[in-house]
């Protein structure tokens, strides 16, 4: 994402640390709107698209802009369950024709915010959101510094586990096996995804610490930080790292990656064939209901209207995402519906 007025580019799938980069694996990720898809043949060569995977091939941002009555900003690693949620709104609400939205880490999307609009590649176009939905750090500056109302938080995430590619070769069972030789290392960015990584790094820390091993040790790897004459063995993603981190697992440049429960269980019913993961915590079916325990650092997620553009539906839509509809929605996705109140 590029925006408004602004120097800063953000380029998908360019930085993988000090690993080699395999051809990257195009995946074939399903349609996500908050409408049905407008064409009942694939897209990619149907007449009248553009889209060149690889090239031409936007996935996180939704829907038609000049037809949508509420405009969206979300972070994006519950964008699976947002669709849905997007989509039970609409149904109530068919006067509102369209949500576009947007499903980015909250740095692009403040910037996106502050500048007035968004560039995509040599297409730029003016945008401002409705709704603005983040963590709970996030949506505490936007409501000090007057952008958003009050925030209300509606969801919340199960923790962290480790994404691995089918059939788990490196046979990795635990935290420790991160810090091996023989295993690379795929994270989101330091620099560019701030909230994940350190939620990523302090969950890892906290479980590998209480396992009797050296957390500190595991952040500076995590972080690319290496001793004289050796090379990393992290990959990095460059901006968007619940579409990124998976490429760089099914491209075979890493191993394995740490995510939060609710992205890899997305990715294992999407890509069933392509990936599993290994849980870092208890439960009935640890798989499908993870319990994290008290080293997992839980990110709550708020929505809030726009102060001085809120339009017609910012307010009814962010009363929509503290209903029971969505909150089982969220719980179908693997996160935790946040009590009402």
């Amino acid at each position: 994402l590029r925006f408004f007025r602004s120097s800063r580019c953000l380029f998908w799938g360019q930085y993988v640390g000090g690993l080699t980069m395999a051809e990257p694996v195009v995946l074939d990720w399903p349609y996500e709107g908050a409408q049905p898809p407008p064409f009942s043949e694939p897209p990619v060569g149907r007449a009248g698209t553009l889209i060149v995977p690889g090239s031409n091939y936007v996935l996180d941002l939704h829907g038609d802009l000049s037809d949508a009555g509420l405009v969206v900003f979300s972070d994006g690693n519950h964008h699976m369950a947002l669709e849905m949620a997007c989509r039970a709104f609409l149904r109530s609400n068919p006067a509102v024709r369209d949500i576009f939205y947007a499903t980015a880490p909250p740095g692009p999307l403040i910037a996106a915010l502050d500048e007035g609009g968004l560039s995509i590649g040599n297409m730029s176009f003016a945008v401002k959101p409705n709704v603005f939905i983040g963590p709970s750090d996030v949506m505490k500056r936007l409501e000090n510094s007057g952008r958003v109302g009050s925030a209300r938080p509606f969801a919340k995430s199960r923790g962290v586990v480790l994404l691995v590619r089918k059939g788990n070769k490196r046979r990795i069972k635990a935290v420790d096996d991160l810090l091996r030789e023989d295993v690379r290392l795929a994270c989101s960015n330091p620099d560019t995804e701030k909230a994940s990584f350190r939620v990523y790094s302090e969950s890892l820390s906290a479980l590998l610490n209480g396992a009797g091993g050296d957390g500190e040790t595991l952040v500076r790897h995590m972080k690319g930080e290496v001793g004289p004459g050796r090379r990393p063995r992290i990959a990095h993603s460059t901006s968007i790292h619940h579409r990124e981190i998976p490429t760089l697992l099914a491209s075979d440049a890493a191993d394995v990656a740490p995510v939060y429960h609710h992205l890899a269980l997305r990715y294992v019913r999407i890509f069933p064939d392509i990936f599993e993961f290994v849980p870092l915590a208890g439960g009935e079916n640890a798989r499908e209901d993870f319990v994290p325990g008290p080293e997992h650092i839980i990110t709550t997620y708020h929505a809030a209207v726009l102060e001085d553009e809120a339009g017609e539906w910012g307010k009814k839509f962010v009363e929509f995402m503290e209903t029971d509809e969505v909150r089982s929605i969220y719980k179908f996705h693997g996160l935790e519906p946040v009590a009402a109140g």
